[in-house]
Formats: structure tokens, C-alpha cells, sequence
């Protein structure tokens, strides 16, 4: 039994059961043994690997893809360039280095970086020198357009989940059996919040919701709206809820979600329509990763690097594109979706909107 997990059962046996929405955020950032407060999680030594941390190709393609949207806007400056979540800084380190011929857009770049780890914090410092942080995003500048990335930032937000019943909904709680972490249910009653989906969700489907993303969306939409700019989130998903996608990652390998609450990574699928209908911005179509990013012109980028590469080095480089592109790996899990002003020219890469 985990640390955390001791806790867990005192407080539930005391004061009954927790919603998923306060488990995950227990596991991840309790203050002592969260997940993400106590370690480095990516990488060989970490739990998981991300699209940045795979190949430098992600962060250059999407860094131009950036600047040409600053351009398209009228090059304004200054102008904050964020990030949520940036893991190690690998990707905005990309971005940057990506960026530095893009005239005058490194100049009227402000980096500033959300994120609560403190041991990711350390390592963002050692890569994007000169960044500013913030721990949430409704502290990120709001006199000056806005150009910020989410790249697997809204999957580790918790979620709360609904099971669909004849009388309403019935939520889906963590108890105890013994000393066991179990899941459980509450009993059903209407739920306004998802009367919306009463008739297009089948009895005994789950809803999942995620509240924690509202206000990271009206953050920073309200910025956009008013000053300019861009938002582009790239995560695991699909356009609305699609079942109970809640997961672990233990020591590298799918684990029960219960298992080992405070040293596994917990995330879930994120619901993309839920984020463009919160943000008032225009939206363009989702898109799979590996479409966005042949559109972005990886092919002819991965043949450059090709060139000066042989042996391991160059099937290790070859793995990185398939990796990031192919179906059958993040190309077509993973999907993106851009956030620009209302009337604005719609963002490269994303094919048309229907």
C-alpha cells in the first residue's frame, strides 16, 4: 500500500466516499506524495515519453506553424509565447531554436511557462532561460496577444464520471471495501449539467466531465479574444466523451487505475468538443497528429536530418517519425485543435472547415 493510499483510506473511512475528480487530483499533486510534485515522470527513468521528448522535429514543425500564425496576425510585439505543462521544457526549447530566423519574432516573444512540479520547474529553467511561471493560467499576461501550446496538459486534468441510468445519472465514486480502494456508485438523480446528453447516451454508458478545463479555456480564450493570438492543444481524445478512458501508467506499464495511487500517472481522454464549445474562439477542425504534422511538411524534414545519419542513429531517427505519425502509434490517437480569433485567417495545416 502506497503512502498515499494509507491517507486515502483514513479520509474516506472518516468522511465517505471521493469523486474521481478528488482522487486523481490527490494522486497527482497531493503536496507530500503526488505524482507529479515528487518526480521527473518522463523519459527512460519516467513513466511515460511525449511527442517533444520523441524526435525535435514535433517542436520545430509546430514552432513555424506558431510564427506563421503570428505573421497572418500582423506580426504583433510584444506578445506572450506560453506553454501549460511543459515537461522538461523540451518542446518551447524546440519552438525556440525553430523560431530564431523568423524575423522579429523572438524579439517580441515573452516565454512564460505553467506549471505546478517543482522538479519539472528545474529542469523547464535549465532549457528556457529567462521564462517566467505561473501555476495556473488566469495569471498568464492579459495586455498582449496571446500564443501558447497544451501539449498533453488537459488529459492529466481530473475528471469526474456518470454512469447513465433510468433515473438520471449515478456518478462514480472511490470507497473503501475493507481496506480496499474500490470503485463505487451513487445513487442516480437528474444532473442539469448533462441533460444535454440525456437522449444521445444509451442507459449504462459513462459520461465522463472534466470542470478543471473551463477554467484553463476561459483563461485563455478571454485573452485571445480580446488582444489576438493562438491556442493549439494536442492530447489523446475525440470530439466528445467516449466512455470511461480513465488509465494508469505504473513503472511503465498499464496499471489499474486503484493500484498505486501517488506513484502511477493517471490521465484520461479529453473531450475536444467540450473545450471549443467552453472557448467562444473560432475552432478549426480536429485533426489527427499525423495528418497535421505531414501537412507541416515532416517528410521532407526527416529526410534532411536522414541525410547525416547511419546505423542506430538513423533507424532510431526513422522509429521517431513512424512514431509520431503512423496510425498504429500517436499519429492517429493523438489529435490537434487550433483556438484563433473569431474572423481571423484559419490556421495552416488543419485542412477546411466544414
Amino acid at each position: 500500500m502506497t503512502a498515499l493510499a494509507k491517507i486515502l483510506r483514513r479520509q474516506i473511512a472518516a468522511q465517505g466516499p471521493i469523486t474521481v475528480a478528488e482522487y486523481m487530483a490527490q494522486c497527482l499533486l497531493h503536496p507530500r506524495h503526488g505524482y507529479y510534485i515528487t518526480r521527473d515522470p518522463l523519459g527512460q527513468a519516467g513513466d511515460f515519453t511525449t511527442a517533444p521528448e520523441i524526435s525535435q522535429m514535433f517542436g520545430e514543425l509546430l514552432g513555424l506553424l506558431i510564427a506563421q500564425v503570428w505573421m497572418d496576425q500582423g506580426a504583433p510585439s510584444p506578445f506572450t509565447l506560453a506553454e501549460l505543462g511543459p515537461g522538461r521544457g523540451t518542446l518551447m526549447a524546440d519552438i525556440l531554436r525553430a523560431t530564431a530566423r523568423v524575423p522579429g519574432f523572438q524579439a517580441g516573444a515573452q516565454v512564460h511557462l505553467v506549471e505546478a512540479s517543482p522538479v519539472l520547474r528545474t529542469a523547464q529553467a535549465r532549457r528556457v532561460p529567462g521564462a517566467v511561471w505561473h501555476d495556473t493560467a488566469d495569471s498568464l499576461p492579459d495586455d498582449r496577444p496571446l500564443f501558447v501550446f497544451a501539449n498533453e496538459f488537459f488529459d492529466a486534468l481530473p475528471i469526474r464520471q456518470f454512469l447513465r441510468h433510468p433515473k438520471g445519472w449515478a456518478e462514480r465514486v472511490v470507497g473503501l471495501e475493507g481496506d480496499k480502494l474500490v470503485f463505487g456508485l451513487t445513487p442516480p438523480a437528474p444532473l442539469a449539467a448533462l441533460d444535454d446528453l440525456l437522449d444521445q447516451t444509451p442507459e449504462g454508458a459513462m459520461v465522463e466531465t472534466c470542470a478543471p478545463a473551463l477554467p484553463v479555456i476561459d483563461a485563455i480564450s478571454t485573452r485571445i479574444a480580446a488582444q489576438g493570438g493562438f491556442a493549439l492543444i494536442v492530447d489523446y481524445g475525440d470530439w466528445g466523451s467516449t466512455g470511461d478512458t480513465l488509465q494508469a501508467i505504473w513503472q511503465q506499464q498499464k496499471d489499474a487505475p486503484l493500484g498505486h495511487p501517488g506513484e502511477a500517472d493517471l490521465t484520461a481522454h479529453v473531450d475536444f468538443r467540450a473545450l471549443a464549445k467552453a472557448s467562444a474562439l473560432a475552432a478549426t477542425p480536429l485533426t489527427p497528429q499525423g495528418a497535421l504534422l505531414a501537412r507541416l511538411g515532416i517528410a521532407p524534414r526527416a529526410e534532411a536530418l536522414a541525410r547525416g545519419l547511419s546505423g542506430p542513429a538513423l533507424e532510431s531517427h526513422l522509429a521517431a517519425y513512424r512514431r509520431l505519425t503512423d496510425a498504429g502509434e500517436m499519429g492517429q490517437l493523438f489529435k490537434a485543435l487550433g483556438l484563433y480569433p473569431p474572423g481571423a485567417q484559419q490556421p495552416p495545416g488543419f485542412g477546411q472547415v466544414t
